[in-house]
């Protein structure tokens, strides 16, 4: 009974030193008597008990390592405090075995060394204006040497560049000068703009009421020149008709009391108005020399 009971024990030992069960995404090293025998994937695996061991557990995950902060120097000499994160994968668990004692240490200390030397190779505006650059290098610098490790550099990712506080203040400086400058330039093309509006507006404004003058001035014309056109037309059917009545019997008649009546009418104006000095004619029988003076025009005009 107690030997059953030793087998049972032994056969449970064996069978669960033998079975291995390892998770997703992850690997597991095994070593046969001291030496790299293979590589146990995801699901279920059997080993030689007491002669094959786990050496190493490697995760195919991808990992974020927090690289630390440090001082780099640009190329015009200043100071930047830069810090990033970094994002690898373990693609070779056997080199990940063999390959460093502690690749993740490694690796940190490589993505601080290049980040250093690509630094050092810009000025310090560059350093704000090319972060995707500057990541992209320090990415190939680790990636190249991270290969006899095992390990895949995905992405590196600066989270903040910090210069000293002399710096940050000229910096801010400059961007509150420019940002003047920007304001002073808007104010001086929006005067530009508002005079440019304004003369434009004046000599369109000038340029309408030139028109309207000229248009005033052609109308003002062309309707005094009606005026007179109409005036003369009345004033030439007026002489027409009169010619017309003095051919008629009787006209001669008519003619001469008319003239009469305007001498009459003429000494009597000059005799109502107060001011004037009224000459009579001595011999009245000059008012019927004028009458029968302006009677043989009539008679001329017959002929």
């Amino acid at each position: 009974m107690e030997i059953s009971v030793v087998i049972l024990i032994i056969a449970v030992l064996f069978i669960s030193r033998s079975v291995k069960v390892v998770p997703q995404q992850n690997a597991w090293v095994v070593e046969r008597l001291g030496k790299y025998h293979g590589a146990l994937t995801a699901g279920l695996n059997f080993v030689v008990p007491f002669i094959d061991q786990i050496a190493y557990k490697h995760s195919l995950k991808e990992i974020p390592l927090d690289v630390p902060s440090q001082v780099c120097i640009t190329k015009d000499n200043t100071q930047l405090q830069v810090d990033g994160i970094l994002y690898f994968q373990v693609t070779d668990p056997m080199r990940a075995s063999y390959g460093s004692s502690n690749y993740i240490v490694a690796v940190t200390q490589l993505a601080q060394t290049s980040l250093r030397s690509v630094i050092g190779k810009l000025e310090l505006d560059k350093t704000f204006e090319e972060r995707d650059i500057i990541n992209a290098q320090v990415v190939a610098a680790i990636d190249e040497a991270a290969l006899n490790w095992g390990v895949k550099v995905l992405r590196y990712e600066i989270k903040d560049l910090t210069p000293p506080k002399e710096i940050l203040h000229a910096m801010q400086s400059q961007i509150t000068a420019e940002r003047e400058k920007r304001a002073l330039i808007a104010a001086s093309e929006g005067r530009r703009q508002e005079q440019i509006n304004i003369a434009t507006g004046e000599r369109e404004a000038f340029i309408a009421r030139s028109e309207g003058e000229k248009l005033a001035a052609i109308n003002n014309a062309q309707g005094e020149a009606a005026a007179i056109t109409a005036v003369a037309e009345a004033n030439a059917q007026a002489i027409e008709r009169v010619a017309h009545a003095i051919l008629q019997p009787g006209g001669d008649m008519a003619v001469q009391l008319k003239v009469a009546e305007k001498a009459v009418e003429a000494y009597s104006r000059v005799a109502k108005d107060s001011s004037a000095t009224l000459i009579v004619p001595s011999n009245m029988t000059e008012v019927a020399s004028l009458i029968s003076s302006a009677m043989k025009m009539v008679q001329a005009n017959k002929s």
